[in-house]
């Protein structure tokens, strides 16, 4: 059974795009806390400030699109697997592009999943429901 709440981070420089996550997020789980950034740098900030907590609460997910202004997905994910902190938290890249070449650059990377996003925001449950299975309850199936 679950007892913390689950806490991701979401880096996308499109709004809607956050929302339309967010939303099938916690329609799937209300109680999961979602901290949104606006690229890659400002992810990177938010996460430096969360590591300077006395005890920060664990992060359970980070989503990164990949096509993002100052640092992109790619860039940032190369960022938090580089620190001891941060590499271990299970990290999804969320894009609308799938070109194979950057698929397998994110995954040799270190990203533990790619998703592309759909076409419609409707379509966007049925991914909040497998990040909610493989990522965030996994411990508690």
């Amino acid at each position: 059974m679950k007892t913390t709440t689950s806490l991701i981070y979401m880096a996308d420089d499109d709004a809607d795009d956050r929302y339309f996550i967010r939303q099938a997020i916690h329609a799937t789980d209300p109680s999961v806390t979602i901290i949104e950034a606006e690229d890659g740098d400002h992810l990177l900030s938010l996460l430096d400030n969360w590591s300077q907590e006395p005890s920060p609460h664990p992060v359970h997910l980070i989503l990164l699109d990949i096509n993002m202004p100052k640092s992109n997905g790619l860039e940032t994910l190369l960022v938090l697997k580089a620190n001891p902190m941060l590499q271990y938290i299970p990290t999804v890249m969320f894009s609308t592009s799938a070109h194979p070449d950057q698929v397998a650059t994110a995954y040799q990377s270190g990203i533990n999943s790619y998703i592309q996003k759909p076409v419609s925001s409707l379509d966007m449950k049925p991914i909040a429901q497998a990040l909610n299975v493989c990522f965030l309850n996994a411990g508690s199936i």
